[in-house]
């Protein structure tokens, strides 16, 4: 194409994507470092009104548990007591930190004596009566996240990305368990976590991090010099020509300069969502040497849920390589041959029904699960169910699940939550955390008047994006005919 093509395919999509651009920038930045901004809430009054709770919608309601004749429902938003007939509903999360990112709860469960413990994403907490929730010390390596905790007996098992962490009473020191390698370990680790922390940088630690998040301040100069450089003639009369002069060398020196940092962060990240996310979803690659992902523990950052088979009398691991099991936790974890589909995004529900049977759900829908014939059901439908390619998002996005309410088990839809327990309307609008903000603004889901099509989202302005970018380079590459000017007005004082 010629170097006017150029120019106006790179001055046009600048134009129209300088806000989104922006706005990844943005989010990205405070993606980045998660602990810093823990604590900071929004209100989702702010936000458009599907992020609104209504009906235990939106990851509210993950679990229940009954505690002395009451029940006790987590979720996203902390913890609540009800009783059995869901007539009442009261705040429960004394003692458990402001931040609505701590009050992430993955799981609540008691031990034998009846000690109460409750599993958030950044930390294990014990109830205390009076004083409420009492944050506990795992002394996790690398402030490890924690995805799921359970109780077998009086034994209290917190579980990291990356290890067990086991306490008996008095409960005063947990022991950390790094698990064997599974029978099928290859030594690789997932395609997308490798693309996934390429993206964030954290692959290559701190260092990385600081790397992409100057990155990011790159994307925001760019996008604030290209804007300005169109809209400055405009503003004035007098064109100021030396200003304009000025933003341009600037808008291209550091163009130039960072095109293939800014090309990279642009493809990683359209890989992170489908339809690209399809072709990396189940990939595996050998790790990066001298990266955060090469590691001596096998279960780096695999780990998810670990619960006790009463039936088959062993252990079930859940983690992002599929199931094992082991009839001991020093035992080499064996890979379940006939399990059921679990999205990507990570599994919901684990619970045991009345026949013994499990049930299994995530954003791909919600299975049974008979261990002893390896026989896998769609809860829903009674048919076999089969290993599905492809997005990682069913009809049924399950994220929670209750059989602690008469008559019937509870089972909650992501976006539709559920009719058969009511909500108190105070609830709504219980704040979101910043963070979470920032991921649905990073992934465009925030944008909710593209309907169904926010799905693409990632995957055209992603291809935009990486067209802004090279059209930019274009124009500094193709031969030029006479020297650049801005304009014949321009140049005059």
């Amino acid at each position: 194409m010629k170097k006017i093509t150029w120019r106006k395919h790179h001055k046009w999509l600048g134009l129209l994507l300088g806000f989104f651009i922006i706005m990844f920038s943005l989010s990205g930045l405070i993606l980045n470092h998660p602990m810093l901004f823990a604590d900071v809430n929004i209100s989702r009054k702010m936000l458009p009104e599907v992020y609104q709770y209504k009906q235990w919608n939106n990851g509210l309601l993950r679990g229940s548990l009954k505690w002395h004749g009451q029940v006790l429902i987590y979720g996203n938003s902390g913890i609540w007591i009800s009783d059995t007939n869901a007539a009442s509903l009261k705040d429960f999360n004394r003692g458990l930190p402001e931040g609505a990112d701590f009050r992430q709860i993955r799981r609540v469960d008691q031990t034998r004596s009846g000690k109460l413990f409750a599993a958030g994403q950044y930390g294990l907490y014990t109830y205390t009566g009076k004083e409420g929730w009492k944050d506990v010390k795992l002394s996790t390596l690398d402030n490890e996240k924690l995805s799921d905790l359970y109780v077998k007996g009086d034994s209290v098992i917190a579980v990291g990305r990356s290890c067990l962490y086991l306490s008996t009473p008095p409960f005063r020191s947990f022991q950390q368990i790094t698990l064997r390698p599974a029978d099928n370990d290859d030594g690789k680790v997932s395609l997308f976590r490798t693309i996934w922390l390429l993206h964030s940088g954290e692959l290559f630690g701190t260092i990385g991090k600081l790397i992409v998040d100057l990155i990011a301040i790159v994307f925001i100069i760019l996008t604030l010099t290209g804007i300005l450089f169109w809209f400055v003639p405009f503003i004035r009369r007098k064109k100021p020509a030396s200003l304009l002069k000025h933003l341009f060398k600037w808008h291209n020196s550091l163009g130039k300069i960072t095109i293939a940092l800014t090309l990279f962060l642009c493809i990683t990240g359209w890989f992170l969502r489908p339809p690209a996310l399809i072709a990396i979803a189940s990939g595996k690659v050998p790790p990066m040497p001298f990266t955060t992902m090469d590691s001596d523990n096998p279960w780096h950052e695999k780990l998810r849920t670990l619960r006790y088979d009463e039936t088959k009398k062993d252990w079930l691991l859940y983690t992002s390589n599929g199931f094992y099991s082991m009839k001991h936790l020093q035992d080499v974890p064996k890979a379940e041959l006939h399990q059921p589909t679990v999205s990507v995004m990570g599994i919901n529900v684990e619970e045991k029904d009345k026949n013994g049977q499990w049930l299994i759900g995530s954003f791909s829908g919600m299975f049974k699960w008979d261990r002893r014939s390896n026989i896998v059901t769609d809860y829903f439908t009674g048919k076999i169910s089969h290993p599905v390619k492809g997005m990682p998002i069913s009809d049924q996005a399950i994220s929670g699940y209750s059989a602690d309410f008469s008559p019937n088990n509870i089972i909650v839809d992501y976006n539709q939550g559920t009719d058969s327990l009511p909500m108190p309307q105070w609830m709504s609008s219980l704040p979101m955390s910043l963070r979470n903000a920032c991921i649905e603004v990073h992934t465009g889901r925030i944008y909710t008047f593209m309907g169904k099509g926010s799905v693409l989202y990632i995957f055209l302005i992603g291809l935009a994006i990486f067209w802004c970018i090279w059209s930019g380079w274009k124009i500094r590459r193709v031969k030029k005919t006479k020297p650049i000017e801005c304009s014949s007005s321009t140049t005059k004082n």
